[in-house]
């Protein structure tokens, strides 16, 4: 009796609440569209960050290595722009005049420090006693046929330039700035890539039989605001068209259609201004918020429409089936939202800030929805006109239908669902964690394109880089030093992964060279550690401003960073090479036993996995806290243990089906399991509060109840299924592949939901709660009346 009881107050007070809505309903429209405006005036504070260290939080010691490393030496931000004639060699006079007027004018993009290329290479000769170091293609040069002869001899033969400024077949070359960005503040990068975008559209107009393609970390960075900006124009009104025809052809209602998009506006405004008025900064992943919380917000003003119109279709005026569907939905409604929110707020659980972000403002945003959904909506819908014809609904009959063949096969559909559940789930080993960052943009990119096109026919992208220490200032000098260093060196190239090595090992060879007369025979090491230092000093005397070694050399000379240029490897190639040569580093480098590799695509490649760590305690978190919820919320320990299948089970199936079709995941993967555990939550929600209601208010038996729970949301349940899945469908199309995955993956993961829901759910009730005599079952409802 003490749950009829609560149950009578509840909906009592529910009532009484609609009823002052109805009321008061201009007053709750102006104060709603208020709140709305006010929130939505922060978004003039919102702001957008271009720099992937964003991806990383300050925690992260692989950021935080990074990050030493770059106050060691010349920070290694980079604009690569990478050239190839239509025709024949680089090595002719027209093209490579084009290459030196290209590096002169790359001097000039704001922030470089540096620029390298095949004519400003500093080449260093021997003229009898002395060592000559200039240009390899001096200003002055003739380029005739012995220069050209003389230049392409040095320049293949050189291992600082072979695999990394130019090809080994001559036919690709590349200029490199160096940009050196202060970080305060945000119109760097685009200020920088400005320059160079001009410049490059300079170069092609110039040179049109000249192929050339733009790379580097800071195009990189330049791309994650082209893509958010690309997201934004085309996701976000396309969400808009999608829900509108969606909505049109499920509610058939123009008012209700009306209503429920100014609650999702609302709600994305809402939730966009206060991310600006407490100043989250806008990222790629959370700049895909609005559409997120569009998809979420409207699954409340369905849920309230529905019922609202199957009330109208039974007989009963506007303004009581609009406090009948709100009695009957207020709870489940304030239930999912809840679910929802602790979904995506476990996402502070997670390594990566941007996720963080993302979580905090779809979080907020599924709080303005539930805000509008209960308040405005419901005013709104009083004022506007509604017709629906006195009829029987056609969907119910089929929802009817699948109730009766769930309880007639009750057994075989319980344990049908669950061998398809484990058929998918042993897929799940199959995937691959893969954090590519170039993968993270779609082929609509430039930077992905010229990217690909790049590491195709010169060098990739990809780089790990170790700062091998020495025993004490002046340290690099000394031949034993040097000996392991060029061990390291071997070591690393005779991995087939590695493309290229720079290291000072091969300056020091091409030194004593020199210094020896350019003997071949001497390209070697030097075995003295004065005549080594002596060798360097002279050398770095010789070199012109900005074109010295302190992006090999640290200051006292005690350190010397290796960088290998990478092919196009997965993370785990990656994370197995940084293993390997710590092992080596340990066991034939006493004074780099604990050197680890370090570099941006090191970074990404263990993004993954330590998002996946935080997410098992966020995700578990969440877990808890939503089967509590809903063990308190349905007054019954029973039905919250059955809850939890149908609540883990459709990410198992998800997974398991992207092991089958796809086998790769990335950053994307850490954080789908918590966030659509808060959104397959609502239809569970919604169902289970169903059947208990019609348990305690009708006094129903297991089958009836089931049978109700189908007739009265099942048709909502399907219908906010398929909202759903077309959003995050829609955020599939993503340009920024993480985004995308997330959304794909998210929407298979509501599929999975709503199968399970509809078939293992409602079996699971039956074969566990049917057997029971509830000491409600069989008496009169106290609640009848109200239904």
């Amino acid at each position: 009796m003490s749950d009829e009881r609560s149950t009578v107050r509840k909906s009592s007070w529910v009532t009484g609440y609609a009823h002052w809505v109805i009321r008061w309903r201009w007053a709750v429209i102006a104060a709603s569209i208020l709140v709305a405006f006010a929130a939505a005036a922060g978004g003039q504070f919102l702001t957008f960050s271009t720099d992937y260290r964003v991806f990383f939080s300050k925690e992260n010691p692989q950021l935080q290595a990074f990050e030493s490393l770059q106050r060691i030496y010349l920070k290694e931000d980079n604009v690569s722009l990478v050239l190839q004639p239509d025709e024949g060699e680089v090595f002719q006079p027209a093209v490579l005049a084009a290459i030196r007027d290209l590096t002169e004018k790359a001097w000039k993009t704001p922030y470089a420090t540096r620029v390298d290329s095949l004519t400003n290479f500093q080449n260093s000769t021997a003229d009898g006693d002395d060592l000559v170091v200039d240009d390899l293609v001096p200003g002055d040069s003739s380029l005739d046929a012995e220069d050209l002869s003389r230049i392409r001899a040095a320049a293949l033969a050189e291992p600082l330039l072979t695999d990394r400024i130019i090809a080994p077949d001559a036919r690709t070359t590349m200029v490199n700035i160096t940009l050196t960005l202060p970080q305060e503040k945000l119109t760097e990068t685009p200020e920088a890539m400005a320059y160079v975008d001009g410049l490059v559209g300079e170069f092609k107009a110039a040179h049109p039989d000249i192929t050339l393609a733009v790379t580097g970390s800071v195009a990189l960075n330049n791309s994650f605001s082209v893509s958010a900006q690309n997201d934004m124009q085309t996701l976000v009104p396309l969400m808009y068209g999608v829900l509108l025809l969606v909505m049109a052809v499920l509610l058939r209602s123009v008012s209700g259609t009306f209503a429920t998009l100014l609650v999702i506006a609302f709600s994305a405004l809402t939730a966009m201004g206060l991310a600006g008025w407490v100043g989250i900064q806008l990222t790629p992943p959370s700049v895909t918020a609005p559409t997120i919380i569009l998809t979420l917000a409207i699954a409340d003003s369905v849920h309230i429409l529905i019922s609202m119109f199957h009330g109208m279709r039974r007989g009963l005026g506007k303004r009581e089936a609009l406090v009948e569907s709100l009695r009957i939905n207020f709870q489940p409604v304030f239930l999912t939202s809840l679910t929802t929110v602790i979904g995506f707020a476990s996402l502070n659980f997670s390594d990566a800030p941007p996720f963080r972000d993302l979580g905090n403002i779809t979080a907020m945003g599924v709080v303005a929805a539930w805000f509008f959904s209960v308040g405005f909506l419901p005013a709104m819908m009083a004022v506007l006109p509604v017709r629906v014809k006195v009829r029987a609904e056609e969907q119910s009959a089929a929802m009817e239908r699948l109730a009766e063949f769930v309880i007639a096969r009750r057994s075989q559909v319980m344990f049908g669902t669950l061998a398809l559940v484990a058929l998918f789930a042993v897929f799940i080993p199959r995937i691959e964690l893969n954090d590519q960052f170039v993968k993270y943009f779609d082929e609509s990119i430039p930077f992905r394109n010229d990217t690909d096109w790049a590491m195709e026919h010169l060098s990739g992208i990809y780089q790990a880089q170790w700062s091998v220490p020495a025993a004490g200032s002046g340290g690099v000098s000394d031949p034993d030093y040097l000996k392991r260093l060029e061990g390291f060196t071997e070591f690393l190239r005779a991995r087939g992964e590695v493309v290229h090595v720079m290291t000072l090992t091969d300056i020091f060879k091409r030194l004593n060279r020199n210094m020896h007369g350019d003997d071949p025979a001497m390209y070697r090491l030097p075995e003295e550690r004065d005549l080594a230092a002596q060798y360097l000093l002279l050398f770095e005397m010789s070199l012109p401003f900005g074109l010295d070694l302190n992006n090999q050399v640290n200051v006292d000379k005690s350190a010397v960073r290796v960088i290998a240029t990478l092919k196009n490897i997965s993370t785990n190639d990656l994370r197995a090479l940084d293993r390997e040569s710590s092992a080596w580093l340990s066991e034939n480098f006493p004074s780099a036993a604990e050197t680890r590799a370090s570099g941006p695509f090191v970074m990404f490649a263990y993004i993954s996995e330590r998002n996946i760590e935080g997410m098992l305690t966020g995700t578990f978190l969440a877990f808890v806290l939503i089967s509590v919820t809903l063990t308190v919320a349905l007054r019954s320990l029973k039905l919250g243990a059955i809850s939890l299948a149908p609540n883990l089970m459709p990410a198992a199936m998800a997974f398991g089906f992207w092991g089958l079709t796809v086998g790769e995941v990335g950053m994307a993967s850490s954080v789908v399991t918590a966030t659509s555990l808060g959104i397959i939550v609502d239809a569970t929600v919604h169902f289970l509060s169903k059947y208990r209601r019609a348990r305690v208010e009708k006094g129903a038996d297991a089958e009836d109840a089931v049978r109700y729970a189908f007739s009265t949301v099942g048709t909502a349940l399907w219908v906010t299924t398929a909202i759903l899945v077309a959003g995050f469908a829609v955020l599939a199309l993503s340009t920024f592949k993480i985004n995308g995955s997330m959304g794909l993956l998210t929407a298979v993961t509501l599929v999975m939901a709503i199968v399970i829901d509809f078939l293992l759910l409602p079996a699971l009730l039956l074969l566990l709660d049917g057997r029971r005599n509830d000491r409600e079952a069989g008496k009169a409802p106290l609640a009848q009346a109200a239904e």
